[in-house]
């Protein structure tokens, strides 16, 4: 029968047995809040705006990519739609709205404007109008999440984006029907534009249910099948590059893979399929099970790496992810989605980024000139990959990634691919963003991701709710929360499962234990009309994951913990139109052969000048909570001095044991994170 019409067989069989005579499409099982209706406060405010004030919000200003100067009657990406204007106007127009910066905010608008205006009269949008080039789907998928962020934040923008959207839908359908307009990526990504679809469903359909139901399915018939992908006999159990993929080889990259697990909760909206919900829960539990990391994200360099910690991750991957397990929370509201995401988003989303240092100038010519110090920078670099074990960030030679390049764990403007660099900015808006939900019926709010968080909006029967959330969380375990509110309503919150004894107190009452819904993971609070003041404990024990070669990482709370680095800055090069864009080269100044005896972690929870954090927070030495472990030296191996060797399993100790500090992953530029162990009261010790 061949691959194809296995596909078709199965995916026929999955569609029409089983599906329910149902039509439209099924609820979720929680409801986004427009853009705007959750605000960044104290330290994730101020990240917001390190990120605006770096490489981010500055790449319209001089990045080839997305500069206004280089789009306007240009053949860039900015203005061919093809991948980097859709990615940064993504992450950009919900930047600029949760910041109320006014010079984002316009040049957003003026992307939307430049694009709406030059939309073919046969509904395309991008710069193949008047044009013979051949037009393809996916580059237009992220810009419709901005416009439609856009449209919730500024509803005057409505009625213009909701006609572009159905126009281009209409053509859209026509060329599916007609086997046109899908190419690799656009089969592996199709359930980006099945979300916007069901955007327009939801809220403007203007009469036009029939055709934007058979889009979505045209869609996924002419995708690539993730359901058989994320099924566990096909599912790739290790690093792919010596495997043979039994599907379209692009379904086992990574970032594909991110975007992919949207895929069967957008499906089962419109097919009523409990299997397409048991399959996107399988193949979440089967890609952190064999390729995961205790940083919260999972590994692959170009492709699915495995378990490996020298493999790495990719940034794209990391803010994809993030949005991916919001929707999946959003739809199924297993709270292990939530969970994970708010994991990555405080360890593995720092972690590849800068966050502020001192740095020195080497130039390339002169290695052994006197190193001058330069400027403090704040999130102008980022990197391609990062590694649990990183003990360089440098041109490697030889290089661990057989897919990817050697400079790939450089922190800079462009090292390895600039997917990165235009991608990376939706990851901290949206996190805030996708921070509260409401229930399904629109009475209940919802507080998802722990963190400083203000909210205004409207619950069902006009009930007007706001909602002032302080915190220093993750590096603080209180949450203190006032909610004010017209009428009575039930307020949620998640508790973590890694919550140990937590409780909360209302109105200054007698604290009661938390004891949330095991479905959802969330604690139903009642709140009266009125003011309500919610104060809330997190505690969490220190716990040990069991990692590859007898290894171990160490967690708390929603924080992975590693031994960070001493390290060296030096600049590689500076960018010819902006000097602050810098690639960076980091270098240990100090050993990092340690191994750890797990039994004695200690936690220390320090206290913040004046109860503020440092901004930026994700830097080395800035964060209050840190974990201290007995260790002693090991002989542990590197490749060249650019990456380490596995950890050694049962290493004996090479000198005495002593005190080392565990910091927050995402603090960290060089680290540990998974620790060979020793014993340091057994024999010889």
């Amino acid at each position: 029968m061949g691959f194809k019409g296995i596909v078709i067989s199965t995916l026929l069989s999955l569609f029409v047995g089983v599906a329910p005579q149902s039509t439209g499409l099924a609820p979720k099982k929680f409801l986004s809040l427009p853009l705007g209706a959750v605000k960044p406060s104290g330290w994730l405010h101020d990240q917001l705006l390190v990120q605006a004030n770096g490489l981010a919000g500055h790449e319209h200003d001089f990045y080839d990519y997305v500069a206004q100067s280089d789009w306007i009657g240009g053949d860039s990406y900015y203005s061919n739609l093809e991948e980097a204007g859709s990615y940064w106007f993504n992450g950009m127009a919900p930047t600029g709205v949760l910041l109320n910066d006014a010079t984002i905010q316009n040049q957003t608008r003026q992307f939307l404007d430049y694009v709406l205006d030059h939309q073919d009269s046969d509904g395309w949008l991008g710069p193949e109008v008047g044009t013979t080039k051949p037009r393809y789907l996916w580059g237009r998928y992220p810009f419709f999440f901005g416009a439609i962020q856009m449209v919730e934040a500024d509803p005057s923008l409505t009625d213009r984006v909701v006609t572009a959207l159905h126009n281009f839908t209409s053509l859209a359908n026509t060329m599916l029907h007609q086997g046109q307009g899908v190419e690799d990526w656009a089969k592996t990504r199709w359930e980006d534009y099945v979300m916007a679809l069901q955007w327009l469903y939801d809220f403007h359909p203007n009469g036009k249910e029939d055709i934007l139901i058979d889009t979505m399915k045209m869609l996924k018939w002419t995708g690539d099948p993730w359901e058989l992908v994320f099924a566990n006999a096909s599912f790739p159990k290790g690093p792919v590059e010596h495997l043979s993929n039994p599907f379209p080889v692009l379904t086992w990259h990574g970032v594909n893979m991110a975007e992919g697990l949207k895929a069967l909760p957008s499906t089962y909206r419109f097919t009523h399929n409990q299997s397409d919900l048991d399959a996107a829960s399988l193949g979440w539990d089967l890609l952190f099970q064999y390729h995961g990391r205790p940083s919260g994200i999972y590994a692959a360099d170009e492709y699915l790496a495995g378990l490996e910690a020298v493999r790495g991750a990719e940034l794209c991957l990391v803010v994809e992810t993030m949005f991916s397990g919001s929707y999946l929370y959003q739809v199924i509201g297993d709270p292990k989605f939530a969970d994970r995401v708010e994991r990555i988003t405080y360890n593995a989303l720092p972690a590849t980024l800068t966050g502020g240092e001192y740095l020195r100038f080497e130039p390339a010519v002169h290695v052994l000139t006197t190193r001058l110090r330069l400027s403090f920078v704040d999130m102008w670099s980022r990197q391609y990959l990062q590694q649990q074990n990183q003990i360089a960030a440098q041109n490697m030679s030889p290089n661990p990634f057989p897919e990817d390049g050697p400079y790939s764990n450089v922190f800079g403007l462009e090292p390895n691919y600039p997917c990165c660099t235009v991608n990376h900015p939706q990851g901290w808006p949206k996190f805030v963003s996708n921070s509260f939900v409401t229930t399904a019926d629109q009475s209940g709010l919802v507080h998802v991701y722990l963190g400083p968080l203000s909210v205004n909006t409207t619950l069902a029967k006009g009930n007007n709710v706001t909602v002032n959330v302080e915190t220093i969380y993750p590096f603080s375990d209180t949450v203190s929360t006032t909610v004010q509110a017209d009428q009575a309503f039930t307020y949620y919150v998640r508790v973590p499962s890694w919550v140990s004894g937590g409780n909360f107190t209302v109105n200054g009452a007698e604290a009661k234990a938390f004891s949330p819904d095991q479905g959802t993971g969330l604690q139903a609070i009642p709140v009266s009309a009125g003011t309500t003041t919610i104060s809330m404990n997190f505690p969490a024990e220190i716990t040990i994951e069991q990692r590859p070669h007898g290894s171990v990482a160490v967690h708390r709370g929603p924080l992975h913990y590693a031994f960070d680095i001493p390290r060296d800055s030096t600049v590689l090069t500076k960018d010819a139109q902006e000097p602050r864009a810098q690639d960076l080269q980091f270098e240990a100044t100090a050993e990092w052969q340690y191994a750890i005896d797990p039994s004695t972690l200690t936690f220390h929870a320090g206290s913040p000048d004046g109860g503020k954090l440092p901004s930026p927070v994700f830097d080395k030495g800035l964060s209050p909570f840190t974990i201290t472990a007995t260790a002693c030296p090991v002989d542990w191996a590197t490749a060249g001095d650019t990456f380490a060797a596995s950890p050694p399993t049962n290493p004996n100790c090479t000198g005495s044991a002593t005190t080392i500090t565990l910091s927050p992953f995402g603090t960290t530029k060089l680290r540990i994170g998974e620790f060979p162990t020793f014993n340091a009261t057994g024999p010889g010790q």
